[in-house]
């Protein structure tokens, strides 16, 4: 595992999916964020059955985030393409629907391994 604290984050640049449903090659952390605090919530997969549940909780929160100047962005190791299957399909249906936060795809997984969050059984 990484120790972090006091360090800079680990810039990163991976395909996305933003808030608008847009789909961009090359996201970075360093670009998106400027001047902002960010909050990573790093997640196995999607269409899994927990995760839903968390993604819509933090996009039902995300005015208290913004108040606060921090930006939330969703990785996991799904691709853009599924990132955007799933944010088709609504919620009651077992989606997530238009989240207002990013979603990051980590295919590789090298930005779950630059923070150290990598389970030694990780799913790639």
């Amino acid at each position: 595992m990484n120790v972090l604290v006091t360090q800079p984050a680990p810039d990163f640049q991976a395909g996305a999916v933003l808030s608008d449903g847009s789909q961009v090659d090359h996201f970075s952390l360093a670009s998106h964020i400027s001047n902002r605090y960010a909050l990573l919530v790093f997640y196995p997969l999607d269409f899994s059955f927990v995760s839903p549940t968390e993604l819509l909780a933090l996009d039902h929160r995300l005015p208290a985030f913004e108040s606060k100047e921090t930006q939330v962005i969703a990785i996991s190791t799904d691709s853009v393409y599924a990132h955007q299957a799933w944010r088709a399909i609504a919620p009651e249906k077992g989606g997530v629907g238009p989240l207002r936060f990013p979603m990051v795809a980590d295919v590789g997984g090298d930005i779950m391994r630059a923070y150290g969050v990598a389970h030694p059984d990780k799913i790639l």
